[in-house]
């Protein structure tokens, strides 16, 4: 499990602001900005909520027009308008908050960076954290799952138990087997796979926790979805060994991701529960330790 600081930008445009309207300063600065400017004229208050440092923020500008800029969840989110709670981090842990201030001359952008520590993250879904932990978070194949950790089974079972694959089917890459890991990060929802010979995709990845009344398959507790790549050897066993990129939620904690696929004709409509079985490519991964 690894710990990474999350980076929220705030990006003050001091005179000049590029593609906002002109508004008036009442602290022009004349020269080079300082770090003692930024701290002057840009106010970051952490919100202490249930006597802990929170996930919320409120940000001030002095007279000085001012974007804040941040990675949340499964995106970019810009805020132009100052004085107002601000949600910016997804989970808990060390974060950083950079201030980047235009120089009046447009000559430069100043940094500053400000260190925040978020004890607790208020009012966000709590998969979040069991999949990212407290910013980023590698996972690798379960290879305690008996009979494995990849294979066929039915939708209603806890490991594959009818087909797993011999080393070199083709419902096998060889380059995402054991050995390979996929990182995910609460920093634009990113999904890092990292394969055995050394080589990376990257993408991102999103996640929709069931209310109830459930879909047709209510063993299903959320739907899981990838773009721009997917989770480790995504074929399905199924003759077409189709690459997925969407996947049902059997179990999700801290310590376990079970995801499947339902490889029947329909799957979208099919119902499990009243056929009392259904065919699915199963996907067991645990934490790398």
């Amino acid at each position: 499990m690894k710990n990474i600081r999350n980076i929220l930008v705030v990006i003050a445009a001091m005179l000049v602001v590029v593609s906002c309207e002109p508004i008036e300063n009442r602290n022009e600065l004349k020269g080079k900005v300082t770090d003692d400017d930024i701290a002057k004229y840009i106010k970051i208050e952490q919100e202490i909520r249930n006597g802990k440092k929170s996930n919320f923020f409120t940000f001030a500008s002095d007279g000085l027009k001012a974007n804040v800029q941040f990675k949340h969840g499964l995106g970019t989110v810009t805020v132009s308008s100052m004085g107002k709670k601000v949600q910016c981090f997804v989970v808990a842990g060390n974060q950083e908050i950079i201030v980047r201030v235009l120089n009046p001359d447009a000559s430069e952008i100043v940094e500053k960076i400000y260190p925040y520590t978020v004890e607790e993250a208020f009012d966000v879904a709590p998969q979040w954290a069991m999949l990212c932990g407290t910013g980023s978070k590698t996972w690798t194949w379960d290879e305690s799952a008996d009979p494995d950790c990849y294979g066929m089974g039915d939708v209603f079972a806890n490991t594959p138990g009818w087909w797993v694959p011999a080393w070199g089917a083709d419902t096998l890459d060889e380059l995402e087997w054991k050995g390979a890991t996929m990182t995910f990060s609460a920093i634009g929802a990113a999904l890092t796979k990292t394969r055995t010979n050394g080589s990376k995709a990257v993408g991102q990845f999103g996640f929709n926790m069931y209310v109830e009344p459930k879909p047709t398959f209510k063993r299903s507790k959320g739907q899981f979805t990838t773009v721009g790549t997917t989770i480790l050897n995504a074929k399905n066993y199924m003759d077409s060994h189709d690459i997925e990129n969407k996947f049902e939620i059997i179990d999700l904690s801290n310590n376990k991701l079970h995801l499947i696929t339902i490889d029947m004709a329909g799957r979208d409509t099919y119902n499990a529960e009243a056929a009392g079985w259904g065919q699915a490519t199963h996907w067991i991964f645990v934490p790398v330790k």
